[in-house]
């Protein structure tokens, strides 16, 4: 059995614990803030709440997985028969265009992704199939010999190795596929969003098209943030000691191994494995080998909550342009009112629901809670970015850690730890690390 300690208590942490003390080992997990999730948490004002972070996920495979191999599964978590508990979402956005065209884009379909755009114009349907079925053999390869499979960073297997050495970037990829721009629009949001610059961006991120036509996007009854609540409890279940309320100042390294985590109350908590589920560059003892990384900041975030006669728009809305603005209805409301969280990208001069009403989607009269949250203010709410490293060139995927760390004892796991924001690859991460620690 080993001391595993566990810094940083967000959806990567979480994961972690839980799958490291179901394997038989002795976990403390240890969180700055006063409560656990990270992103994966809520915010409440005047009967409103909202998902603070993420509201829908990729690969719902991955999050059944985690409850499986920690304990009961989930839909046996929230007293269902027969049901896993995650909601499928008949779409997973609706795309405004700058000339007026909309798209509604389904997911878990092939056919009717084809059909959608086949509707926006002849000929797109055949254009965006082909594009995104290339990205089929390369998922296949990343799934089979990097994200579920263990894998040395110096040593990577020959075809990932060749993949991740690729020149091409997104951003030139796209203007070969498309001479309309709207289907390169649609492929290129998920990066937008996340505040990555296209010339940066290595053509084979562009995967996540591939996982959101193949898997969909999924949510869970209530808002997304309930996955924290089943995972806290799962922690208590597993036997997992929780400190929260407890910054970690560095982890200790002697002898040229992990042998402990320092912390601002309480001094040092001894370790044999610690798991870092925190942007590294807050630990001393990881900061100089992601020297060259950099976080992906957060986008603007509004929480709405209205009343009255509001639009009926889809979970999920973009308003491509600049500034770009993405709408997300749903969370809890009081009777007669509704909830709604705006993410805004790009030259924001001024508020956003003036942006909105400019848009034909004029709420400003209807607003009776409101909450701003800056990018710094999410950053530093949440402990680092949950839109992970920013994409710098080909060379960012080997600049971060993760799974394992130059440290022996030492593992990353978190949005920092992966190719990319979202819950399917922090989730994927995590099983990596369980893998690598071995059972007791």
């Amino acid at each position: 059995m080993a001391r595993v300690v566990i810094v940083g208590g967000g959806y990567g942490g979480l994961a972690s614990a839980v799958r490291l003390a179901k394997l038989g080992h002795d976990v403390t997990l240890v969180e700055a803030s006063e409560t656990l999730g990270g992103a994966l948490t809520s915010v409440s004002e005047d009967g409103f709440t909202w998902d603070a972070g993420p509201d829908a996920l990729l690969v719902p495979a991955v999050v059944r997985d985690l409850f499986r191999k920690s304990g009961r599964p989930l839909g046996s978590e929230l007293g269902l028969e027969g049901d896993d508990g995650l909601a499928p979402r008949e779409m997973v956005r609706e795309h405004r265009f700058a000339d007026k065209t909309v798209l509604r884009l389904p997911g878990g379909s092939r056919r009717a992704q084809v059909e959608a755009f086949e509707g926006l114009s002849p000929g797109l349907g055949a254009q965006w199939d082909e594009y995104v079925h290339d990205y089929e053999e390369v998922w296949d390869l990343l799934r089979r010999h990097y994200f579920e499979e263990p894998w040395q960073p110096g040593a990577l297997p020959k075809d990932v190795g060749r993949l991740f050495g690729s020149r091409d970037v997104l951003y030139k990829h796209l203007k070969r596929s498309f001479r309309d721009d709207r289907p390169a629009t649609v492929a290129a949001h998920t990066f937008v969003a996340d505040g990555h610059d296209l010339r940066n961006v290595p053509t084979w991120a562009g995967v996540v098209t591939y996982l959101e036509q193949c898997f969909g996007a999924w949510t869970l009854p209530g808002g997304l943030h309930g996955l924290r609540d089943l995972l806290a409890a799962r922690l208590a279940t597993r036997g997992v000691t929780v400190l929260v309320g407890t910054p970690v100042r560095d982890i200790e390294v002697r002898g040229g191994r992990a042998v402990a985590v320092s912390t601002t109350r309480g001094g040092e908590i001894p370790a044999d494995v610690v798991v870092c589920a925190v942007d590294p560059r807050r630990m001393p003892a990881l900061a100089s080998y992601v020297e060259r990384t950099m976080p992906a900041i957060p986008p603007v975030v509004t929480h709405l909550g209205l009343t009255g006669d509001v639009p009926d728009l889809p979970h999920e809305t973009v308003l491509h342009g600049d500034p770009m603005l993405v709408i997300r209805p749903g969370g809890q409301a009081p009777d007669g009112c509704t909830a709604w969280t705006l993410h805004g990208r790009g030259r924001l001069a001024e508020d956003m629901l003036r942006v909105l009403a400019r848009a034909k989607i004029d709420v400003r009269d209807n607003v009776v809670a409101r909450i701003d949250r800056s990018p710094r203010e999410l950053v530093t709410d949440w402990g680092g970015s949950p839109h992970g490293v920013l994409w710098q060139g080909r060379h960012t995927v080997r600049q971060r850690l993760g799974p394992r760390t130059p440290v022996e004892g030492v593992y990353a796991v978190g949005a920092h730890a992966t190719p990319g924001a979202g819950m399917a690859y922090v989730g994927l991460g995590a099983a990596l690390v369980a893998t690598e620690v071995g059972p007791a």
